[in-house]
């Protein structure tokens, strides 16, 4: 109540000028987003790595023949990329730009095993149609839409039919998108966990819209495991045969087929909590028991402040972008319990964290 609130302490003025600052740092964040997005169309990141892993403005200006007159402003662009970890800068007689982890990231035409260009997943979350969400979201929630943001903006549900209907030029960059997000880290993860799959006899590999990458991956490491690749019956069909995996086409919704684990990778954060208990219910009816090694295997984003401020703003962005594009949402430790008990299982733990995902299993 009012009564109750404490006395506004008014800020000093060191206090005063310095959230000045901050509110300019906040209200421009997107720029950087921008600015990154300008790099990938350029084509630096690839530049720079085809020049050998370093170069100065004017070799960047040649590299990509821009006009000359654009120096002074490349050298700005990048200096602000730089001071955000996007590039690294040596200097000697001139400022040199070399490329970090996550430049790397954006580098097409690398052939290293495990090398996947997130140049499209960067480039759909700034495309118009997903910063139109952001703009739009203070009147969304003024309204008593029922739908995600996207579908309420677009008319269209991302990932779905009605969105390549309406731009199948979007629509084909998002799956592009989505593929490397759902897949990238794949091989690391079946070397930092590789305890977690041994003596497993079969696995249904659960997906959205998925390539069937995760569980090929899997089926090279472990050649005795039964793998079947678990999606939607006009998402089966894209995929060529190819004799390591069984594909399989259904609603998960329904009914999924049976394995002694159930794997579900990126998977859980695009639906609601409802959603999820009833995919959930599903995957306990699929498995066996605890004591005959049955589980569900969950490869997800897990909220936990402990990651550190910086990981942790990463996975609360990430949780407010699923609440835009499809109604999903990401969750702390708690909010996995919660729809693991409603739906049936009896226990969990989180094996481990991994970068901002966390791995963890769920027994009935």
């Amino acid at each position: 109540m009012a009564s109750q609130a404490t006395s506004i302490v008014v800020p000093t003025d060191a206090e005063l000028l310095q959230a000045q600052a901050d509110l300019w740092r906040h209200s421009l964040y997107y720029l950087k987003s921008m600015a990154l997005k300008c790099a990938v169309e350029l084509g630096i990141p690839t530049a720079i790595h085809r020049l050998g892993g370093s170069a100065s403005i004017p070799d960047l200006i040649t590299a990509l023949s821009l006009p000359v007159a654009k120096q002074q402003f490349l050298g700005r662009l990048m200096r602000l990329l730089a001071s955000s970890g996007v590039f690294r800068v040596v200097i000697s007689t001139e400022t040199i730009y070399s490329l970090t982890p996550l430049s790397y990231l954006l580098v097409d035409g690398i052939a290293a095993d495990g090398h996947m260009n997130h140049a499209p997943f960067l480039l759909t979350v700034t495309a118009t149609h997903y910063i139109d969400l952001a703009m739009g979201l203070g009147d969304w929630f003024k309204k008593d839409a029922k739908k995600p943001p996207f579908d309420h903006v677009h008319g269209a549900s991302l990932f779905e039919d009605s969105m390549e209907r309406l731009d199948p030029v979007f629509h084909k960059m998002a799956m592009q998108a989505l593929v490397v997000h759902d897949n990238f880290g794949t091989n690391i993860a079946l070397l930092e966990f590789r305890d977690i799959f041994q003596g497993i006899k079969s696995l249904t590999d659960c997906c959205y819209h998925g390539d069937g990458t995760t569980a090929k991956a899997i089926a090279k490491a472990f050649p005795h495991m039964m793998i079947t690749v678990f999606d939607l019956p006009q998402e089966i069909h894209k995929i060529p045969a190819d004799g390591v995996v069984n594909y399989v086409g259904g609603d998960m919704f329904k009914s999924i087929p049976h394995a002694q684990v159930v794997l579900l990778k990126m998977l859980l954060h695009h639906w609601s909590d409802e959603d999820c208990v009833k995919i959930l219910a599903n995957c306990k009816k699929a498995i066996p028991s605890r004591e005959e090694g049955g589980k569900v295997l969950i490869g997800d984003i897990v909220l936990s402040p402990e990651s550190g401020p910086v990981m942790f703003e990463t996975q609360l962005l990430m949780d407010v972008c699923m609440m835009l594009m499809k109604g999903g949402r990401q969750r702390d430790l708690n909010d996995w319990r919660d729809i693991f008990m409603k739906a049936g299982f009896s226990d969990f733990k989180l094996v481990k964290m991994f970068g901002a995902r966390g791995v963890l299993e769920a027994y009935p």
